[in-house]
């Protein structure tokens, strides 16, 4: 595992509010929250970013964006919706160099994401 904040999260160094964890995934609360419901899928086995994801792993892609819609269904949001962002580079926004999602509810979301 690489040493970023995210992995140091996983491996108990760091706390974090989590509100969903197996194997494969935590979904935690993000600590700077652009929306009333701001949450991150973090996966437990480290990629930097999404072009270091191999075939065998693409799988496990798949798996976050469902582990997402469980989270959302489980916090109420599945029927008034919800939205996924995945930063990637430093132009795209991505702050700590682990991939991820982030699920942002609970409020209408207008069609932009930055002021």
């Amino acid at each position: 595992m690489i040493d970023d904040i995210f992995c140091k999260i996983i491996k108990g160094e760091l706390k974090a509010e989590a509100v969903y964890k197996d194997a494969e995934f935590w979904v935690i609360k993000d600590i700077n929250p652009q929306a009333p419901v701001h949450l991150l899928i973090i996966p437990v086995k480290h990629f930097e970013s999404i072009h270091e994801v191999t075939d065998k792993d693409a799988s496990l892609l798949g798996r976050g964006l469902m582990v997402a819609d469980k989270v959302a269904h489980d916090l109420d949001l599945g029927d008034k919706g919800y939205r996924l962002i995945i930063n990637e580079g430093e132009d795209g926004g991505k702050l700590v160099p682990h991939f991820h999602i982030h699920l942002l509810g609970g409020k209408k979301l207008g069609p932009k994401i930055v002021k």
